[in-house]
């Protein structure tokens, strides 16, 4: 569940280069923040308040917002108006689709003297009978509501009915209130159900959902075995586990339900419950990438250029001259030496760069133990000379110059393999 932080708030101001404590309008809508906190201590100076479509259950925390005039708190979870008589400047307020029972609490806004418009449509409380009346009577500052506009008439009217009204609002609070009483104690009930089903299910063998045949074994070993499986063990497991949470979800979705801010937080749980399973299933779908290989069951040497930090440019020169031939790979400048592995064979050369191979069949047959690799110290070039059989060696040239520049290239061949 998101929460109102200072990185949250800074994001949502670029508006404002990000300065928070001079903010006069911020949008903090779809967030599913739970609380409404920080906001009166960092931004003294909003004049515009977007809350909408959040989980915030109790207005709280703005009493400080003496400058704000919008407050839009609809599709939110709030059951009472209140908390809102520091807000002077306040003249508009919206409150749609929350689960606003308590009626007779919008009084508390009598003290926003500049309050013009006030939304309560798709409350419980605009079901009442006289919800209007006793709303435009009980806020005679209040110009509009749920946008439409209040006409003198109707306002006469409801405070000359207001006595009766207002005994005939409390008596439907009353019955909502016994009601919601009951819808909480029951939504408690289910959570502490399957608060004990769940600590029920983790504390039997095999919670897992694998079977253990040797008691004596410890978890942990058995558990990582599991990353060992075949690769079509693992994806018939996760077929199995795609299975029972599409059924699960199915039976979530079909199942009917009160419409009540403990049912809303309980929908937003069960889709981030179904987004974290989906993820790990797609990272258990990731197939292990199987090693790179380089020589194949017949002995036979391939030629593999994996290292990224090679980029795939190099080298291989016969240099007849000195009787060797020479690789001049391309590695990365600021690679550390001690990242490069060099293993040098009759008819292939390998290089390890960070574990990666790069892998080349040579042209001729090489001594090993003649043969040397050095980096140049101004473009970080790996050169390595490989004297050839029966051949002998005249010398390397130098490390610190390009080797193209220095060698024989009567026979080069520039190769990219992949």
């Amino acid at each position: 569940m998101g929460r109102i932080t200072e990185d949250l708030i800074r994001r949502n101001a670029e508006h404002n280069d990000c300065v928070i404590f001079s903010l006069e309008e911020l949008s903090l809508h779809q967030q599913e923040i739970e609380r409404l906190e920080h906001i009166d201590k960092w931004c003294r100076d909003l004049k515009i308040l977007y809350l909408q479509n959040n989980l915030i259950g109790k207005i709280e925390n703005v009493s400080k917002l003496k400058k704000l005039e919008y407050l839009n708190l609809a599709l939110n979870n709030i059951e009472k108006v209140e908390n809102l008589e520091g807000c002077e400047g306040l003249t508009k307020l919206d409150l749609t689709i929350n689960f606003i029972g308590e009626l007779s609490s919008i009084k508390t806004l009598r003290h926003n003297i500049h309050l013009k418009e006030l939304f309560l449509m798709g409350n419980p409380c605009a079901d009442f009978d006289g919800y209007r009346q006793f709303v435009v009577a009980t806020l005679q500052q209040l110009k509009w509501l749920d946008g439409k506009e209040i006409e003198r008439s109707e306002r006469i009217q409801a405070l000359q009915n207001f006595p009766v009204i207002e005994q005939q609002i409390r008596e439907q609070e009353k019955a909502y209130c016994l009601k919601r009483a009951k819808d909480k104690e029951e939504a408690q009930r289910k959570l502490q159900e399957d608060a004990d089903e769940g600590k029920k299910e983790r504390s039997q063998p095999g919670f897992d959902g694998r079977w253990y045949t040797d008691i004596g074994a410890p978890l942990p070993s058995s558990v990582e075995s599991k990353d060992l499986q075949a690769p079509e063990i693992q994806e018939g497991e996760c077929n199995r586990k795609k299975v029972e949470d599409e059924e699960d979800d199915l039976e979530f979705w079909n199942k009917p339900s009160l419409f009540t801010p403990e049912s809303r937080l309980e929908t937003l749980r069960h889709m981030e419950k179904q987004r974290k399973a989906q993820e790990k299933l797609s990272d258990k779908k990731k197939k292990v990438k199987p090693a790179r290989t380089l020589i194949t069951e017949d002995g036979k040497a391939l030629n593999v250029n994996e290292p990224k930090y090679v980029r795939l440019d190099f080298s291989l020169k016969d240099d007849e001259k000195r009787k060797q031939i020479v690789l001049d790979l391309a590695v990365y400048r600021y690679l550390d030496t001690s990242l490069i592995d060099v293993d040098v064979r009759p008819t292939y050369v390998r290089v390890l760069v960070k574990g990666k191979p790069f892998q080349l069949v040579l042209p001729a047959e090489v001594k090993p133990d003649s043969s040397s690799a050095k980096r140049s110290q101004t473009t970080g070039h790996l050169v390595i000379c490989m004297p050839k059989v029966d051949e002998v060696i005249t010398g390397c040239p130098p490390a610190s110059k390009p080797v193209a520049s220095t060698l024989d290239s009567s026979r080069e061949r520039k190769t990219e393999s992949a």
